[in-house]
């Protein structure tokens, strides 16, 4: 028994609902499309020809060509495609020409549902290779093609999966490149010897024991990219640090050949600085344990001597006394700086009370609150919303022809598997659209003003202040031995301003003769790195501190 396929009625085509389309004319468009991966399909040029040559053959007039470049048919988000459907709706043409049937969807389903839409519209598929007329037999004989095409899109995803994988095991590259390699003449991995170099170096400083903050500053101060040309950042570490293959091990999903390609380091480098970076994060946990205390300077402070980051420690005073400081990372590792530690209490409290004299005056305030409404009016422009809302609306469509298709009686393992896929997608649109919305903030210029103006009260002394201050408005601090260099976050040129510091911030030596501990390296360099001179950037992160600050 067949079962055709229910018909999927357009909206806006009161004609076509009210009465059987009827083919009126002789006038016809042409659709083309062209996957650039399969490498068997007919370019667009030589489609048109062909369809052209039909045309003329059965007596059409071509109106109009629609062509979808390096599109594949697995998707119906073809731009070309869309607007012939729209133009179908307006009853523009009679036919649509296309040189197979594989050019009307991504499988037997959607494309058997794009055929009844264009039906509903009046408008009937004709096809170069494919002679299928207007009979039930010919519906069959379309049918069945068209599961021959999916069957054909489905065996050519197998056979690529092969490919890969008999690569693999050849240590031929496949997918992306990590930085240091690049792809040889023989498909195969070679060495990139300017940033293998780079990679070297890394690894070297690493197990020296060289903090992720110094390094990545000295990298993008002497003008040296990632592998994406952009700044170096803490994810460009882990996935350096955290790659076997640079020890010269092939790795792709299961597949793993020892000196499958050129190393750049070897095992016992590797190793040790994987040793450090665990060693850190012990230390880390363990500073934890030992106290409470808060550095909230930390990824913020400099030393003004060398520019390397100034880390929090604790040490044990003679008296069993325990003190708090920031003391320089390079003296306190590789002791190639003179930078004597400074009160933790005392900088912060220092720092924090330069920025809320600078929020004291009215026209700062002002500035910074026409700043926030510009980036949150760019925001506004810049969302995905409307893009993603008629993505949405694209598929309830096709999941309610997908349901009308189910209750026809026509329920396979293509149906059910595509029902699941529709539903898949319909959630992660939803949650993209709802996290679009929270990122765009609802505040008024006046809202800014009130939450700016009220970083002017509560007590400088208590950390809280002092924190949220820090937090909001400093990029950096550069600590020299008579005064600080203060760099604000809103300052769009870099520029800041010097501030002499008291005698008595040093830490004495007699307090440092206990042991001290460094803590939170990694927070050192992430919130180094994210940190840009630009309004665009350091806006809407105020934006998003400001719409979600205690919420």
């Amino acid at each position: 028994m067949i079962i055709a396929l229910p018909r999927q009625r357009i909206k806006g085509n009161a004609m076509a609902r009210k009465q059987k389309p009827a083919l009126r004319n002789r006038i016809a468009v042409i659709y083309a499309r062209y996957s650039s991966s399969a490498q068997n399909d007919a370019s667009i040029e030589q489609q048109v020809d062909k369809c052209q040559e039909y045309a003329k053959q059965k007596g059409f007039t071509i109106t109009g060509t629609y062509a979808d470049r390096a599109m594949s048919g697995r998707t119906d988000k073809r731009p070309e495609f869309q607007r012939m459907m729209k133009d179908a709706e307006q009853q523009q043409f009679s036919y649509v020409i296309s040189w197979k049937s594989s050019r009307m969807g991504r499988n037997m389903m959607e494309a058997m549902m794009n055929d009844a839409q264009l039906r509903d519209c009046g408008v009937r598929c004709l096809y170069v290779e494919e002679d299928f007329d207007d009979t039930a037999a010919g519906r069959l004989a379309l049918r069945t093609m068209m599961n021959v095409n999916q069957f054909h899109s489905e065996n050519m995803a197998e056979d690529i999966m092969r490919g890969l994988e008999d690569n693999a095991k050849r240590c031929r590259v496949n997918g992306s490149i990590p930085m240091g390699y690049r792809k040889g003449e023989d498909g195969k991995f070679a060495l990139d010897d300017s940033s293998a170099e780079i990679i070297r170096e890394i690894f070297q400083r690493i197990a020296q024991g060289e903090i992720q903050a110094n390094i990545a500053a000295d990298l993008n101060a002497r003008g040296i990219t990632t592998k994406t040309g952009g700044r170096w950042g803490k994810n460009s570490f882990h996935n350096i640090l955290n790659n076997e293959r640079y020890t010269g091990v092939y790795i792709y999903g299961d597949i793993r050949i020892e000196g499958g390609i050129p190393a750049i380091i070897n095992r016992d480098l590797y190793d040790r600085a994987q040793e450090r970076v665990e060693t850190m994060k012990t230390l880390v946990k363990s500073r934890r344990k030992r106290d409470n205390a808060e550095y909230i300077l930390t990824g913020k402070l400099f030393c003004g001597h060398c520019k390397a980051a100034m880390v929090g420690a604790s040490g044990t005073g003679k008296l069993g006394v325990m003190y708090y400081y920031y003391r320089c990372n390079n003296q306190a590792v590789a002791h190639t700086c003179t930078k004597r530690p400074v009160r933790k209490e005392k900088i912060e409290l220092l720092v924090a009370a330069s920025v809320r004299e600078a929020l004291l005056q009215d026209e700062t305030v002002q500035w910074l609150a026409d700043t926030f409404m510009r980036v949150k009016a760019r925001l506004e422009a810049e969302s995905d919303i409307g893009i993603l809302q008629d993505k949405l609306k694209d598929v309830n469509a096709t999941l309610g022809n997908v349901m009308k298709a189910i209750e026809a009686g026509i329920i396979t393992e293509t149906t059910k598997a595509r029902l699941q896929e529709l539903e898949a997608e319909k959630q992660t649109l939803t949650g993209q659209i709802d996290h679009e919305r929270r990122l765009i903030p609802t505040f008024t210029r006046n809202q800014v003003v009130g939450w700016l103006e009220s970083f002017r009260e509560g007590d400088i002394e208590a950390p809280r202040t002092q924190k949220r201050l820090i937090k909001q408005f400093v990029r950096a601090v550069y600590l020299y031995d008579d005064h600080l260099h203060l760099v604000f976050d809103y300052n769009e040129d870099g520029e800041g301003i010097d501030i002499a510091i008291p005698d008595d911030i040093d830490t004495s030596s007699a307090d440092l003769e206990g042991e001290s501990v460094l803590i939170m390296p990694d927070l050192v360099y992430q919130t180094v790195l994210i940190r840009t001179p630009t309004i665009r950037l350091y806006g809407r992160v105020f934006l998003l501190s400001f719409f979600f600050e205690e919420q």
